[in-house]
């Protein structure tokens, strides 16, 4: 055997791999196995292995961006049945199958998702939380629907025959498609922020891809936490979608559902009328008998026929009380005039004492003021010159002849004129 027949390894990983792209059997193939050696699914990337557990044969599996292209989750040890293409990874010499799909074998993929959710949100408890209640007396209901179907004529010709005062507001929203989850929210949202009393959400009957969008879970959780009531009536009796599971009520058929929407009716409310006025009138009379009977009773009893014999005897005590209390009043005012009068004479005696020092004093400042008294020495033959501007002289140097002078003594006032200096 010559040299050039010997191949490196890397170029028989080249030819295989080239030979497995240019196979149209290899290129696309449809498999079927059991899944095993699940890998993280917290990645965007799923990698695991497929095996035939009869041959005990395994190939290495892979599935990019495998959120967007499965409905189900994968489960070690579920048999499924997938479509890729087998390539060989050239550094490790290896081979592997790369998935494009891939759906549980035996079950529906629908179907198995629907399961896989439901018992996702009924651990969380979406489906046992408590229900709210349906007003009685609804004055504006939402229902979110289709315009062109059934239903909302169903529910509006219903509601006008039982509760014709409640209205009925359309919201619009496509009911199945691609569409049919954002249309859906997009209404769900307005229930709460337009204050309608409760909504009732729905279609017609169709198979389970069309009633598909009713089991979105994003739509799920949007009913539950709402703060509206809101009934479900979605297909026809059979079905069962997990809106139904979540919602507060669930009708059958839009009419079913406009019925539980008004659980009173116009009738219900005046056979309600009717019969409170019947009990009222009958408690009425049987009222009016018993205070008759009362009266009765009242009128014939022996005080009522004689009135005075109620208060005969209280009158005497207050007669009495009125003479004691006027003999109280007197004995008091006595007593205060004795206790002014004592007081007063007190009250004097004391002033009298207290006063006296201060009397005393009185009169010796008195005597001693009058002493230096200028009336005292003016009575003694003494007089006051004052000039002509008033004021008191002292010095004939004061004064000049031609002045006029005032001259006070004892028992009056003079003027005089100042003719000269006198010379003894």
């Amino acid at each position: 055997m010559v040299q050039s027949q010997y191949v490196s390894v890397g170029a028989l990983t080249k030819y295989l791999s080239a030979k497995f792209d240019r196979d149209p059997h290899l290129g696309k193939v449809y498999l079927t196995g059991e899944i095993s050696n699940l890998g993280n699914r917290r990645s965007r990337h799923l990698y695991f292995s497929i095996k035939d557990p009869e041959q005990k044969a395994v190939i290495r599996a892979a599935m990019f961006s495998y959120a967007s292209r499965l409905k189900f989750e994968p489960e070690e040890g579920m048999k499924v049945q997938a479509v890729g293409r087998v390539q060989i990874y050239e550094p490790a010499g290896s081979y592997s199958i790369i998935l494009e799909q891939m759906t549980p074998a035996g079950v529906g993929d629908l179907f198995l998702a629907l399961q896989q959710l439901k018992d996702k949100l009924a651990k969380e408890g979406l489906f046992s939380a408590p229900k709210r209640p349906i007003p009685p007396l609804p004055k504006k209901i939402a229902v979110i629907t289709s315009p062109t179907g059934a239903v909302v004529e169903d529910v509006a010709k219903t509601v006008e025959r039982r509760l014709p005062q409640a209205q009925v507001v359309l919201l619009p929203a496509v009911v199945q498609g691609d569409g049919a989850v954002p249309s859906l929210l997009a209404q769900l949202e307005k229930v709460d922020q337009l204050g309608f009393d409760s909504a009732i959400i729905g279609r017609g009957g169709g198979s389970i891809e069309d009633l598909w969008a009713f089991n979105d879970e994003a739509l799920v959780r949007k009913v539950a936490a709402l703060k509206t009531p809101i009934i479900a009536s979605v297909g026809h009796e059979t079905d069962n979608t997990l809106v139904d599971l979540v919602a507060d009520q669930r009708a059958a058929t839009p009419t079913a559902a406009a019925e539980l929407a008004t659980p009173i009716s116009k009738q219900n409310l005046v056979d309600r009328v009717v019969e409170l006025s019947s009990r009222l009138n009958l408690a009425g009379q049987k009222l009016i008998q018993q205070k008759q009977q009362d009266l009765k009773y009242v009128i014939d009893r022996p005080i009522m026929k004689q009135p005075d014999r109620l208060y005969a005897a209280y009158q005497q005590e207050v007669d009495s009380l009125e003479k004691r209390l006027l003999q109280a009043f007197s004995r008091r005012i006595d007593q205060a005039k004795y206790q002014h009068q004592a007081l007063s004479e007190r009250l004097a005696k004391q002033q009298s004492q207290l006063l006296r020092p201060y009397q005393e004093r009185v009169a010796l400042a008195a005597a001693k003021l009058d002493l230096v008294s200028p009336l005292k020495i003016l009575s003694a033959g003494y007089t006051i010159v004052k000039g002509p501007e008033g004021q008191v002289v002292k010095s004939k140097e004061d004064l000049n002849a031609g002045q006029q002078v005032d001259l006070t003594f004892a028992d009056g006032q003079l003027s005089a004129e100042i003719l000269g200096e006198k010379h003894d």
